[in-house]
C-alpha cells in the first residue's frame, strides 16, 4: 500500500478509508435546526451508529483499514501549541470575535485532551458550557434562545465533500454553506501535521481559503489522466477552474472534465447523479442526461488553461476519453438471450415464415452465419424443420451462389425487385 495520498481511480481496490462515526452532533438536530444544518430529518443516533459499525465492519472484513476523523486530527494536535493553534483557528472561521466568549471558549477546549476537543467542535459548543463572568462586549450580553455558540457538524459523516484525494494530492475544500466550512479546517490540519494521514511529498490542490465554494461530492478521479468535476449546487465555475488549473499545472493528470448540472438540492453533486461503477461501466441519473452539457479543459503549450465545450453524447464522450473499447453487441445479445430480431416490428428471426439475406461481398459470409446462429435457426439447410423459416440468398455475390449453398434454401440470382414476386409464388 501507498504511504499517504494515493487514488488514481474511483474503481480500484479500496486500501484505506476516513469516516466519522455519527457521534453527539445528531443529537442536536431538532425540527427548529433541520434546515440551519442542512438535514431533512432527525435521525435515531443509536441507529445510526449501529449501521456504521456494520459499514465500517464490512470495509475491515474486505481488508480495507478504517481510520476516523477524531483520531486523526488528534495525532495532528498532539503538539500543545498546535492545540492552541487550531483553538484560534476554529474560532475564527466560526465568527467567534467577542473577547470574553472567546476567552471562555480557549479556556474550556484547551483543558481537555485532543481527542476529546476534537470530538467536543464536531459535538458542538453550548452556551451554557461556556458562560462568560464577565461582560468584554455587547455580544457577551445580548441574549440569544439559540443554545449553541459553535454549531455542530452533524454532516461530517459525508466525509467525501470537505475534501477530495486527487492522484498524490489533495483538495480542501471551501465549502459552499457556513453549516460545513468547519470540517474542512479538520482535515487541513490532518493534512499538514499527521505523517501517518498525508506525507510530504503530497501536494495540495485546493485550499478553503480559495475564495471558490467546491465540495468533494463534485470531484471523480475517472483515469490516471482524467478528473471530472461537477458545475453544481454546491460547486462553482471558477472554483472548478481554480482546481483544474492547480491540478494540471503541477500533477501528472492530462484533463479535467467538468459536467454542468442542474443547480438544485436533489442533484446537489455530481456523485448523485453519476457514478462509476466499473472501468467501462457508469450509472446515471436519467434527468440530467438530456440537459448535462460538459466542458474540457487542458493545458496550451504555455501551460496555461485551455477550455472547449464537448457536443458528443456523454456515452460517446467517456467512451473516447478512457479508451474504452467498443462493446460487442453480439456478445452481449448472447449474455442477454437476446435472438436476432427484426428492425421494424422487434420479432425474432425464428419466427418468420422467410427470411431473406443479401450477400454484397465476400466478407459478409461470415456475417450470415452469424445471423443464423443468433437467431436459434440451424446453419445447414438440410438440419432445418418444416417449423424453421425458409433462408433466401441475394444480391451481387449469389452469381457464383455454389460456395454459399449449404447455408440457404434458396438463392435468388439476378434483380431481386423484378424476379422476386414470381420467385414467392
Amino acid at each position: 500500500m501507498y504511504p499517504g495520498i494515493h487514488n488514481f481511480s474511483e474503481i480500484g481496490k479500496l486500501n484505506k478509508v476516513l469516516l466519522h462515526r455519527p457521534g453527539k452532533e445528531l443529537e442536536a438536530l431538532t425540527p427548529a435546526t433541520l434546515e440551519r444544518l442542512l438535514f431533512d430529518d432527525v435521525p435515531y443516533l443509536k441507529i445510526a451508529q449501529e449501521e456504521h459499525d456494520n459499514f465500517a465492519r464490512v470495509l475491515r472484513e474486505n481488508g480495507v483499514e478504517v481510520v476516523y476523523y477524531v483520531d486523526e486530527v488528534a495525532k495532528a494536535i498532539a503538539d500543545p501549541a498546535r492545540q492552541i493553534q487550531l483553538v484560534n483557528d476554529f474560532l475564527n472561521i466560526s465568527k467567534i470575535h467577542a473577547k470574553g466568549l472567546r476567552a471562555s471558549m480557549t479556556s474550556y477546549l484547551l483543558n481537555m485532551p485532543p481527542k476529546q476537543m476534537v470530538a467536543e467542535l464536531i459535538a458542538g459548543i453550548k452556551r451554557s458550557e461556556v458562560a462568560t463572568k464577565e461582560a468584554t462586549s455587547l455580544m457577551d450580553l445580548v441574549e440569544d434562545d439559540y443554545p449553541f455558540v459553535s454549531d455542530p457538524m452533524p454532516n461530517l459523516y459525508f466525509t467525501r465533500d470537505p475534501g477530495a484525494c486527487v492522484g498524490n494530492g489533495i483538495n480542501i475544500h471551501r465549502m459552499h454553506t457556513p453549516a460545513r466550512k468547519r470540517e474542512s479546517l479538520l482535515l487541513k490540519y490532518m493534512y499538514l501535521y499527521n505523517r501517518d494521514f498525508a506525507t510530504e511529498e503530497n501536494k495540495q490542490w485546493y485550499d478553503l481559503s480559495d475564495s471558490y465554494s467546491i465540495e468533494g461530492g463534485d470531484v471523480l478521479v475517472l483515469s490516471k489522466d482524467i478528473v471530472a468535476v461537477g458545475l453544481s449546487q454546491r460547486t462553482t465555475v471558477s472554483g472548478a477552474e481554480t482546481f483544474a488549473r492547480n491540478l494540471l499545472q503541477n500533477s501528472g493528470f492530462k484533463k479535467v472534465l467538468a459536467f454542468d448540472i442542474p443547480e438544485t438540492r436533489a442533484f446537489m453533486h455530481l456523485d448523485t447523479v453519476f457514478t462509476m461503477v466499473d472501468y467501462d461501466k457508469f450509472t446515471i441519473h436519467p434527468e440530467i442526461e438530456g440537459p448535462l452539457s460538459v466542458y474540457e479543459m487542458t493545458l496550451d503549450e504555455h501551460g496555461e488553461l485551455r477550455f472547449g465545450a464537448i457536443k458528443e453524447e456523454l456515452k460517446d464522450i467517456l467512451a473516447l476519453e478512457l479508451k474504452l473499447p467498443a462493446v460487442d453487441l453480439i456478445d452481449l445479445m448472447r449474455e442477454e438471450g437476446v435472438p436476432m430480431f427484426s428492425l421494424e416490428s422487434c420479432a425474432p428471426l425464428s419466427g418468420f415464415d422467410a427470411i431473406g439475406i443479401t450477400l454484397p461481398h465476400e466478407l459478409a459470409a461470415t456475417n450470415v452465419l452469424e445471423v443464423l446462429d443468433l437467431s436459434g435457426i440451424p446453419l445447414r439447410a438440410v438440419d432445418r424443420a418444416q417449423d424453421d423459416p425458409i433462408v433466401l440468398g441475394g444480391g451481387p455475390c449469389v452469381f457464383n451462389p455454389e460456395p454459399y449453398a449449404p447455408f440457404f434454401d434458396a438463392m435468388l440470382i439476378g434483380e431481386g425487385e423484378e424476379s422476386l414476386p414470381e420467385a414467392l409464388l
